[in-house]
């Protein structure tokens, strides 16, 4: 158990049965009345963000979340498996679980799912990788005064700006956390 006067940035906690993340908190001490604890706080499951204010003294369940690496094995059109690395179990999980990372994986690569409960919640790529460009327009030569980008489309259909010099075929390692063009691999 955790009290209000006790949360962090970061602590999960459990309210009514629902995991919420504190994305930002705030020990109030108003000059009349009793002090309170203003909390901005993340649903894990749905990401709806809510204000919420606490009595300090008010008590919460600290919530668990364990992080596991995985392998992105297939998708089957409606279910995308992933491969637990030490127990080889296939986890199916729905396109709603995934949708963010799905720009940034394909087939084989390691991710890191999160789970609560044993049921997962949330997978994250690595904050590198290294994805194919299979469409862009060819650089105009001698263009190179000035930071010039243009879209590129990788192998897993998402769109990140590169510099000119950057042709169809080339590897680029792209920055998952901002979803920018890092460099060429």
């Amino acid at each position: 158990m955790i009290s209000a006067g006790d949360i962090r940035k970061g602590v999960t906690i459990e309210i009514d049965g629902k995991l919420w993340n504190i994305v930002d908190f705030q020990h109030v001490k108003p000059g009349k009345g009793s002090a309170f604890v203003r909390t901005k706080i993340k649903n894990i499951m749905t990401g709806a963000v809510v204000e919420r204010t606490f009595n300090p003294n008010d008590k919460f369940k600290k919530a668990h979340i364990e992080t596991k690496n995985m392998q992105y094995l297939y998708n089957d059109g409606e279910l995308y498996y992933f491969m637990d690395n030490d127990t080889y179990e296939q986890i199916p999980l729905e396109h709603s679980f995934v949708e963010d990372a799905l720009p940034f994986i394909k087939e084989n690569d390691q991710v890191l799912m999160q789970l609560y409960l044993d049921k997962p919640f949330s997978v994250t790529p690595q904050n590198f990788v290294i994805l194919e460009i299979t469409e862009t327009d060819p650089g105009f030569k001698g263009d190179t005064a000035n930071n010039v980008t243009k879209p590129a489309t990788t192998e897993t259909g998402y769109v990140v700006h590169v510099p000119i010099f950057v042709n169809i075929g080339d590897k680029v390692r792209i920055d998952t956390r901002t979803g920018e063009y890092m460099e060429r691999a």
